[in-house]
């Protein structure tokens, strides 16, 4: 099997270094080709493993690959950790890879009309996009099959480099450079905590390896630090590395990239915030759940900032008119909804629900694209209008989107996000209160903001002006046909998955257990003991407030900006502007990017400026390299007077030597 698993994970790099270092040669086709056979045969194999574990209780594979060096008995190497949890990752995240880029066809076919005319940089972009989507699949993939820290840290920070470069894909257009800036900055705040985490994981275990570290872990469970007065060992590298998952995540504080990341081409956004970039942080904690099950605090800071991004983000949604803005807010709340279940210690909920909102979310920011390309590139939602009967395909797919989105009874979102809420509202730690309350109204809010986009975008009069109306069309096969395979499991996955994952543990069966539960941390059981079937969980659920909830939501959506709206399209902006100082709240996002670019930003400038003032110009200029320029001239001047020309100003001189020298002999 290692071959195998070699293949996975190299096919998607050979495509890329063959699109990128050959693409002026290969041309487009063969770009999209080569990548996009090597991403297929990735999602292929990956699908293919993922039944053996499911049907033939394949065993599970670790083993070192190549062993890079050894430092004071630390082994440093490239390895392969593949077990229920690694396929089930592999499986979602090759899958959707191949649906974006078949999608990215499409969607990059103009591309040059995106460049201004004559820049170098537009030159053989098309190619140069494959090659990183395709390296970044690469990245993401090496990241979820590791079996150590240091292998971990790199995928961590590949993946973080390849969203660097595709968020600032259009590189002449000042947003895009200023989106890329900003991901990578806030990024690396988060990482420089997880490094820190690594460090202190070798520090204190002398080992990278997970299985080694995960069984010395309950030996060190009640070791204190020498910090703050005394602080648990596990609970400082638990919010140590859950702070990397927070920059990766897009967690509270440090979420203020992602929803400015739409600055890159949709493809990209799909990819980001669906079932790669966003969920490694998730996936992160999961597999470190040995570790986190040992320090009820860190699961509390997970709990409570989790719950808090759920909601808050979701409530900027409700104010947002870009389209793509909409969707990654929507991202930004439910990536919110996985972290809080790894909080309450349903790590298999946070797992089942990246599954199933990996399928939604790309066929949301897909079905989006899709739009923006029918409309010219055009992503102001008050600005479109009455697409239905122009994108049928589209439509209908976004529709299915929305749906899960929001947990409608029978789709796949439902059965993830209620059994995080049941999970989180079984939970006794601190913060399960507050949470539990944030992600229940959380999915009213949810409701509101899906399907006014779906409204705004798809019903009603056209609003757009006439070229755009005239030339409206459903978009091409390339771009429909991920819709449709993607909408398949965002209706039906969920009536398959949720009993193996989360009521017969599928995680827990065989030798190893990949995801690890105390017994007192057990928020699923209540689950397992009152489980009669999909269909009568699905009838639990209708008589829940989560609920009542979202069809409260869903009904106010459909009054508003489906009813009313047809007769006041002015609705929309009237309902903003009764909100008044809360709008203007939502509309700045809390004020994290102001506090961010006058304290944070502007400090770094202000405290440069400083330095630049008092260390460069005065102390290195002024007093170094001027000061000592200043001493030697004044110096120069003054040694300038003993040089009169005259002979007996000499002839002085050397008798005043002399006496000098004969005095100094003769004195010591």
């Amino acid at each position: 099997m290692e071959n195998v698993y070699l293949t996975i994970v190299l096919a998607p790099l050979i495509g890329a270094i063959i699109a990128g270092f050959f693409g002026g040669k290969i041309g487009r086709r063969g770009a999209h080709s080569v990548t996009i056979v090597g991403v297929g045969v990735s999602a292929a194999l990956s699908l293919w493993v993922l039944s053996q574990f499911i049907w033939h209780d394949q065993p599970v594979f670790n083993d070192t690959i190549y062993t890079w060096m050894v430092s004071d008995g630390i082994h440093f190497e490239v390895g392969f950790l593949v077990d229920k949890l690694t396929v089930l990752m592999m499986a979602t995240v090759s899958f959707v890879s191949l649906m974006v880029h078949i999608y990215t066809i499409g969607y990059m076919a103009d591309d040059e009309h995106n460049w201004p005319h004559g820049a170098l940089t537009g030159r053989n972009s098309y190619q140069r996009f494959f090659s990183y989507i395709s390296l970044f699949t690469f990245s993401m993939l090496m990241l979820v099959m590791s079996n150590n820290f240091m292998q971990l840290f790199f995928g961590w920070e590949a993946v973080g480099l390849v969203s660097y470069l595709l968020i600032g894909f259009w590189s002449t257009r000042e947003t895009a450079i200023f989106a890329n800036f900003k991901a990578f900055l806030v990024n690396r705040v988060g990482d420089f905590g997880f490094i820190l985490g690594i460090a202190a994981v070798g520090m204190y275990f002398n080992s990278m390896d997970y299985v080694e570290v995960f069984a010395r872990a309950p030996e060190l469970a009640n070791t204190e630090v020498a910090l703050f007065g005394g602080t648990s060992l596990m609970t400082l590298i638990c919010i140590l590395l859950f702070v990397g998952a927070m920059g990766k995540s897009a967690q509270v504080p440090l979420h203020v990239w992602l929803p400015d990341s739409m600055e890159g081409p949709t493809p990209i956004s799909a990819l980001i915030h669906a079932a790669t970039m966003v969920t490694a942080g998730v996936f992160m904690v999961a597999r470190m759940s040995p570790l986190y099950e040992l320090s009820e605090t860190a699961l509390s800071f997970i709990l409570i900032i989790g719950s808090s991004t759920a909601f808050f983000m979701g409530l900027i949604g409700l104010v947002q008119n870009d389209i793509k803005r909409v969707v990654a807010y929507s991202t930004l709340s439910q990536l919110g909804y996985m972290v809080t279940a790894l909080g309450a210690s349903a790590y298999a909920a946070g797992i089942f629900h990246l599954m199933t909102h990996a399928f939604f979310k790309a066929l949301l920011f897909l079905a989006a694209g899709s739009v923006i390309i029918a409309l010219h590139h055009k992503q102001d939602i008050s600005q479109m209008g009455g697409l239905r009967k122009y994108m049928p395909i589209t439509w209908l797919t976004a529709l299915f989107g929305s749906l899960a989105l929001i947990g409608f009874p029978g789709f796949s979102g439902f059965f993830s996000k209620d059994a995080i809420i049941e999970a989180v509202g079984s939970s006794q730690i601190f913060g399960s209160g507050y949470a539990t309350l944030l992600l229940t109204v959380g999915v009213l809010i949810t409701a509101l903001y899906s399907f006014r986009m779906y409204f705004l975008v798809f019903h009603g009069k056209e609003r757009m002006d006439e070229h755009t109306k005239h030339h409206l069309h459903e978009t091409s096969w390339v771009v429909t046909l991920p819709l449709v395979l993607l909408a398949i499991p965002s209706i039906f996955i969920g009536w398959y998955a949720v009993e193996p994952l989360l009521i017969d543990n599928w995680f827990a069966s065989g030798n190893w257990n990949p995801i690890v539960v105390a017994h007192e941390h057990d928020t699923l059981h209540h689950l397992r003991e009152h489980w009669h079937g999909q269909a009568a969980f699905v009838q639990h659920g209708i008589t829940a407030l989560p609920f009542f909830l979202a069809m409260t939501g869903l009904g106010l959506a459909i009054i508003i900006w489906w009813a009313v709206f047809r007769w006041n399209p002015k609705i929309d902006a009237q309902i903003q502007a009764a909100g008044g100082p809360v709008t203007q709240l939502l509309q700045d996002k809390y004020g994290f990017d102001d506090f961010n670019q006058r304290v944070l930003a502007g400090g770094s400038r202000d405290l440069g400026r400083m330095l630049w003032l008092t260390g460069d110009r005065t102390l290195i200029d002024g007093m170094i390299v001027n000061g000592s320029a200043w001493r030697v001239a004044h110096m120069a001047q003054w040694a300038r007077r003993l040089q009169t020309g005259y002979l007996y100003d000499y002839a002085i001189a050397m008798i005043v030597g002399l006496i000098g020298l004969l005095t100094f002999f003769v004195m010591f």
